[in-house]
């Protein structure tokens, strides 16, 4: 995997997708809340804040907002996990929201037998509203440059025109020498009424011609791109590894474009106490991270995230894949264990536990 030297580009990793403002309502649940947390959050955009704030990489979003007091939220938010902000789009508000708005995430950490629940209020936001054209990718990656450039399946849901926005910036960052991921991250609530899964592996298996390294876990792999894994139940409950690795090695022969794939591996036993691992394939071997069984969780919103943006380090700073996956489960387990999508994990954190390290206190 060639990665462009640093000293030719002004980002380390630029995300493209949607951010949103997240409403937590901490141990209760939404439907009877007074009072709620704000944070922000999106899937493609923890990715670069965690690369940021907890690997010390150079870091900027390509996203767009409605320009009022929300937006502005959301922007101070973003300014404050040292993300650069000055690709960001900024689209005139109407006063109301009827042409454009500002997505909203109200999210649940769940407890027990009690699961997560996410609600999103996202409808017409001006990030959806992105097509082909809007955004100058040859001027972002021809220009300013970026060593790697992250994107994922949770804003290629958003509308018809963001999937031809992806690929538009795809096919930009490989003209331009910059190393591309995806997280496939398969969410239902956003492709049910466009058509389902059916809507969801057309997009995304079009997506994947362009793609360097595809992220994504079991639900993903079969909902976006049609791979089954045998021997796993409805409930992520029962995992198998070595049938994760049989349906990667079709992957790979299905996209000989794919430099690298990688899975994280979750058995739910709870909403608050998982297994967890994960698993990268790359030139022909497969690496496996530590296993962490009864792994408690705080908040698993991000956990995904989380272990893409360590994965991406190990890669792209350690170039070492069996390294890269140890950064990625590890950074996933750390971001769990704290309230909100974006990590507060330190790299210190991160590597204490690569080498084996516990919970004894740190004084």
């Amino acid at each position: 995997m060639e990665i462009k030297p640093a000293d030719k580009c002004k980002y380390d990793i630029l995300s493209l997708g949607e951010i949103m403002l997240r409403l937590d309502p901490g141990p209760g649940r939404i439907h009877t809340a007074r009072s709620f947390t704000a944070w922000e959050g999106g899937g493609e955009y923890n990715v670069a804040r965690g690369l940021r704030r907890c690997f010390r990489l150079r870091a900027g979003v390509i996203t767009a907002f409605a320009d009022n007091p929300v937006g502005r939220l959301v922007e101070d938010f973003i300014m404050q996990g040292g993300v650069d902000t000055s690709l960001i789009r900024w689209v005139p508000y109407d006063g109301i929201g009827r042409t454009v708005r500002n997505g909203l995430n109200f999210t649940e950490r769940g407890y027990g037998i009690r699961g997560a629940v996410g609600c999103s209020d996202r409808g017409n936001t001006a990030v959806s509203q992105l097509k082909k054209g809007d955004i100058d990718f040859d001027y972002i990656f021809g220009e300013l440059g970026t060593r790697w450039f992250h994107t994922g399946g949770i804003f290629a849901a958003l509308s018809d025109t963001t999937p031809e926005v992806v690929i538009e910036a795809l096919k930009a960052a490989k003209k331009y020498g910059t190393v591309t991921s995806y997280d496939l991250n398969y969410r239902p609530s956003l492709w049910k009424a466009i058509g389902g899964k059916e809507r969801a592996q057309e997009v995304n298996k079009e997506i994947a011609k362009y793609v360097d390294v595809m992220i994504g876990n079991e639900e993903d792999f079969t909902a976006c791109l049609g791979f089954e894994v045998e021997g796993t139940d409805a409930n992520l409950s029962k995992l198998n590894t070595e049938s994760f690795k049989k349906m990667i090695e079709k992957v790979v022969k299905a996209y000989p474009n794919f430099q690298a794939v990688a899975t994280t591996l979750r058995q739910v036993k709870t909403a608050t106490v998982n297994d967890w691992s994960a698993i990268v394939w790359q030139g022909g071997q497969f690496y496996k991270a530590a296993q962490r069984d009864g792994l408690e969780i705080f908040d698993r919103v991000g956990g995904g995230d989380s272990f893409a943006s360590g994965l991406i380090y190990g890669l792209m700073v350690k170039g070492d894949p069996a390294l890269a996956v140890e950064y990625g489960a590890a950074h996933g387990a750390l971001a769990m264990t704290t309230p909100g999508d974006t990590s507060m994990a330190r790299l210190e954190e991160v590597e204490k536990l690569v080498k084996g390290g516990g919970a004894r206190v740190d004084r």
